[in-house]
């Protein structure tokens, strides 16, 4: 009963955390600098979407567990190419370890969980 009980806690956590990132795609200035400064300002609203679809899929993903499989494997794709973009224009490890953590996580939720 703990581990449904801390994993349930990290699918909410990686759920909420991607909301609030896949809106800030959309309605951020900060973010818009950020899309800017990787290269990829065509792609903002793209990933934003795909951050939001992904955040609801994990949720859903509590009662239907293979749309929550397909949500945290996509979310870790998504986060997989952000560590890549932040290697490729030379991030500090700082600046690249959020994206890696989230990788880790929904990787974990996609092999564990489901």
């Amino acid at each position: 009963m703990r581990r449904y009980n801390i994993d349930t806690v990290l699918i909410w956590i990686s759920a909420v955390s991607f909301t609030l990132f896949g809106f800030g795609c959309f309605f951020s200035r900060v973010m818009r600098q950020e899309y800017d400064r990787y290269g990829l300002p065509k792609f903002k609203n793209l990933i934003g979407f795909l951050q939001i679809l992904g955040a609801l899929g994990l949720v859903i993903g509590i009662q239907i567990p293979w749309v929550g499989q397909i949500a945290s494997i996509g979310l870790a794709i998504l986060m997989l190419c952000g560590v890549g973009v932040r290697v490729k224009i030379k991030d500090t490890t700082k600046q690249t370890l959020p994206a890696f953590v989230y990788m880790v996580l929904n990787a974990y939720l996609a092999i564990a969980i489901y």
